[in-house]
């Protein structure tokens, strides 16, 4: 296992801009294929985005079943304001409520994750 412990957090909405979150989900990929620690946090408006893909049908739902066991979870503040809850948690996905509610990226630090933004 490499020392390398990367954050990627998706902010991106699914609807404006796929490839920011294809390209989030494509570099998780490349560093767990590399053995690197890599966690997958979805955050603001990029929660929708893990409602979407957590849709079998969904075209990159495949690459969320690849990194299902790096994937987090999403910001549990945002899940409920961006009207989502329903498909996350259908997804089987985690709420992150470790600040006031939200996701901790601090936490993540604490940890010593390296964030990348998408």
């Amino acid at each position: 296992m490499s020392e390398s412990k990367i954050a990627v957090v998706i902010y991106e909405p699914i609807g404006s801009d796929t490839s920011r979150v294809y390209r989030g989900l494509k570099t998780a990929l490349e560093f767990k294929d590399a053995g690197d620690d890599v966690v997958v946090v979805f955050d603001g408006s990029g929660v929708e985005s893990l409602a979407a893909i957590s849709d079998p049908k969904h075209k990159m739902n495949p690459l969320a079943v690849a990194l299902h066991d790096n994937i987090r979870g999403a910001c549990a503040f945002c899940v409920a304001s961006h009207g989502v809850t329903d498909a996350v948690e259908s997804g089987g996905w985690p709420l992150l409520a470790e600040y006031k509610g939200e996701a901790s990226i601090r936490s993540l630090v604490v940890e010593g994750y390296q964030i990348l933004n998408f």
